[in-house]
């Protein structure tokens, strides 16, 4: 083979994988960087450069929220108890068991025993302990379906009966209020809460907001995310709003106007995802104690991200936080970001391995989620 004939194939070769990438590259421009949705306020008018992409425009009122930024105690109740995961008990014969096994599942959600409520680990023990080795009927909601499933409980050495299941009932923490409307209407976290074992979102009953004071500061590090240690007071005159819904975009409900006191601030409008632009940005927090407005870049907007609460990429850049927190830390879950006087997202996530880094989901999602 001469070298023309080389050269040749080495030319085609090098056309084809650059057609090959090229196709790549637009396939994921079109479905990153191109949202399926665009959202315009009344009376707007918006350009958007399509490409080779079919988007659906919407018009809506475009939405006026107060930012937050403040710390919040968070108390979750769920719906009954929820399943951890199922395991073998040692009987009093001596022999293992595992009465559970296939018949309650992994995120289960254990309703009621015997038609009596269950509504924490407790009631489930007593509920049990009651019913001996009896069969015993077990409303469980598993997904969106209700279902009753039988079960015997084993008696153990300790003269006790355990049915085998690892059970979890209600959550507390600590997170950032989002915002909250005229109406008293908030949104916190950024994301929903889940269970630490399984991933799952958990099935909320109900829950509330309290009063919380920042403790310590625990700063970030390189492979070690950052936290705040708070400390939650629980009791009905520290009562700061009720949660009624958590979904995948945060937690939503009611406030009261000693809230709106506090963060001190005019409603501002709520960006549009297509109106983000890389560039400089705040992200607003009381983790010093008092509510400020922290300098950050926005480095990566993710229009199609799959994930919801990894909508944009930014990094903190405000010495005053980094000397603070090192960066983004847990319990600033909920931070409002803000650019160009508009509430444009919150920060979701942190970096493990950079924690001046952290993800944010767009405000628009939020508002459609608390809507």
């Amino acid at each position: 083979m001469n070298r023309l004939k080389v050269y040749r194939i080495c030319l085609l070769l090098s056309l084809a994988l650059s057609v090959l990438l090229m196709f790549f590259y637009v396939r994921w421009y079109l479905r990153t960087q191109i949202p399926d949705v665009v959202r315009v306020g009344i009376g707007d008018e918006q350009t958007l450069d399509l490409g080779l992409k079919e988007v659906s425009v919407r018009v809506v009122e475009r939405k006026r929220v107060i930012p937050g930024g403040i710390p919040i105690g968070i108390y979750l109740e769920t719906e009954g108890v929820y399943v951890v995961g199922t395991g073998e008990v040692e009987a009093a014969d001596g022999l293992s068991y595992e009465p559970a096994y296939q018949i309650v599942q992994t995120g289960d959600y254990i309703l009621a025993v015997n038609g009596k409520k269950i509504h924490d680990k407790d009631e489930l023990i007593d509920c049990v302990q009651a019913n001996r080795s009896d069969i015993m009927i077990l409303k469980l909601l598993r997904n969106t379906q209700v279902i009753q499933v039988r079960v015997n409980a084993v008696e153990t050495k300790e003269e006790d009966y355990k049915i085998g299941v690892w059970v979890k009932d209600d959550i507390q923490g600590i997170g950032t209020l989002t915002y909250m409307t005229e109406d008293m209407r908030f949104g916190a976290l950024g994301h929903g809460i889940t269970d630490t074992d399984t991933g799952e979102l958990l099935e909320a009953s109900g829950g509330s907001l309290y009063d919380t004071n920042i403790l310590e500061i625990i700063k970030g590090v390189r492979g070690t995310p950052g936290e705040i240690s708070g400390m939650i007071t629980y009791s009905e005159r520290h009562v700061r709003g009720m949660i009624d819904s958590n979904t995948s975009a945060g937690i939503f409900g009611i406030t009261d106007q000693k809230t709106r006191g506090e963060l001190a601030a005019e409603p501002v409008e709520v960006a549009f995802k297509q109106e983000i632009s890389r560039g400089p940005a705040y992200v607003r927090s009381a983790v010093s104690g008092e509510l400020k407005n922290y300098r950050i870049q926005i480095q990566e907007i993710r229009l199609n991200e799959d994930d919801v609460n990894k909508g944009m990429i930014f990094q903190v850049t405000d010495p005053e936080l980094l000397e603070l927190t090192g960066g983004v830390i847990q319990g600033m879950s909920g931070s409002p970001i803000l650019q160009d006087g508009k509430l444009i997202g919150a920060v979701t996530h942190v970096f493990v391995n950079d924690p001046t880094k952290g993800y944010g989901i767009f405000a628009e999602t939020m508002i459609s989620a608390g809507n």
